[in-house]
């Protein structure tokens, strides 16, 4: 099922069960991963895009060895907020995701994720090569950071009240 609101997100994930994130680019899929206290994300891979079912294959294959409880896309929207062809591009894999699995789904506003992640690359001193080969991993990381930190804020308001 797929979740505009995040508290109804968070609801969905089953108890102690991870978080998968995923920067979904033209020729790349950026993965990233929670561990299952949701405290920390971690880059994990960068997918080689090819039809969406090998894809989703490839997907369902990390969801499964890592007991995954929730889906977050990074929504790539335009500076202004508004919503182009890229995230119409990343709703439409969303709902055909839905299809094949029962697990909530999300959306994470992504804008300047990949920014962060070229920033944080170039601190830590990476080359050009191995910044290509780990930008959309490290993409998602940020991504599914943002979630998490989200959901944090939400558990400390729901505490104080």
């Amino acid at each position: 099922m797929i979740f505009e609101d995040m508290a109804e997100f968070a609801a969905a994930v089953p108890p102690m069960r991870a978080l998968i994130g995923l920067d979904l680019g033209e020729k790349t899929i950026g993965v990233a991963v929670t561990d299952n206290f949701l405290s920390v994300a971690t880059p994990l891979e960068t997918i080689k895009r090819k039809k969406f079912g090998v894809d989703a294959a490839r997907l369902n294959e990390i969801i499964q060895d890592r007991q995954i409880g929730g889906l977050v896309l990074g929504l790539p929207r335009n500076m202004d907020g508004s919503e182009g062809p890229r995230c119409q591009s990343t709703r439409a894999f969303a709902r055909n995701f839905d299809r094949l699995t029962p697990m909530p789904i999300t959306f994470w506003d992504e804008r300047l994720s990949t920014v962060a992640a070229e920033r944080a690359l170039l601190e830590a001193d990476t080359t050009r090569k191995r910044r290509a080969e780990v930008i959309d991993h490290v993409a998602a990381g940020y991504i599914l950071q943002g979630v998490l930190d989200r959901l944090r804020v939400m558990r400390n308001e729901g505490a104080a009240t």
